[in-house]
């Protein structure tokens, strides 16, 4: 039994898609699947001979919209998995914290991990963990909007800290082209929480981040609820 793993990269909104399959039954799942590499994601499943199971979703992302529909369109089998705690109506799967999917000989089990959203949920795979924007690469997720709260992340990243240190950690975007990272690293170095933050500090510092909003909030925020299904508008 062996682990197929294809991280995948979406430059206009530096996401990473992530590809994972059980080797021997062909049984897969993605993880923050972009509407713009649809196609490149659907090739790659159907040269790899792939049955998609799941389509995960982190969260309900502001800054790229999902194919998640799209995908679910062309391999029907597939289930799309969001946390109950997201505001959809589109979900096959609202899953639950602690909660765990199957696919082939391999689990993933799911961390509530909220603070950049409500509905933020962080997947664990054997050695690996996908923190979607709870926890970045030397950074974590911005808390000013979608009922965003420091005081929620905080907790929410010492729950993925507790994971032993040599996880390794995908998030769902970088912007500094870092791939991985690892609990360890995260721990010690990350500039937000690293080096032992207590919560006040860790909740200033989310506070005082300035950033302007994600180009296309408006569009994908309101796409993402219905998991990019394309929104048909009746005119007079």
């Amino acid at each position: 039994m062996s682990l197929i793993f294809r991280p995948l990269f979406e430059k206009e909104s530096s996401t990473y898609t992530y590809l994972l399959a059980d080797s021997k039954t062909k049984e897969a799942i993605i993880i923050d699947a972009v509407s713009d590499t649809k196609q490149r994601d659907i090739g790659l499943i159907e040269e790899l001979g792939l049955n998609l199971k799941y389509i995960i979703e982190t969260h309900v992302h502001a800054d790229h919209i999902t194919s998640s529909c799209p995908l679910k369109a062309q391999f029907t089998q597939a289930q799309i998995v969001l946390s109950e705690a997201s505001l959809v109506a589109c979900a096959d799967v609202l899953i639950k914290d602690g909660e765990c999917l199957k696919f082939g000989e391999f689990t993933l089990t799911a961390l509530a991990t909220p603070g950049h959203t409500n509905g933020c949920m962080s997947y664990v795979v054997g050695d690996k963990v996908f923190t979607g924007d709870a926890l970045l690469i030397r950074s974590c997720g911005r808390c000013d909007f979608q009922e965003g709260s420091a005081d929620k992340l905080f907790d929410s990243i010492q729950k993925i800290f507790t994971l032993p240190d040599e996880t390794y950690v995908y998030p769902a975007h970088d912007y500094g082209g870092r791939t991985v990272s690892s609990i360890w690293e995260e721990k010690a170095f990350n500039e937000m929480i690293g080096g032992n933050v207590d919560k006040q500090e860790f909740v200033r510092r989310v506070n005082a981040m300035v950033l302007s909003l994600p180009a296309k909030i408006h569009v994908a925020v309101p796409s993402n609820q219905v998991c990019g299904a394309r929104i048909m508008i009746n005119k007079p």
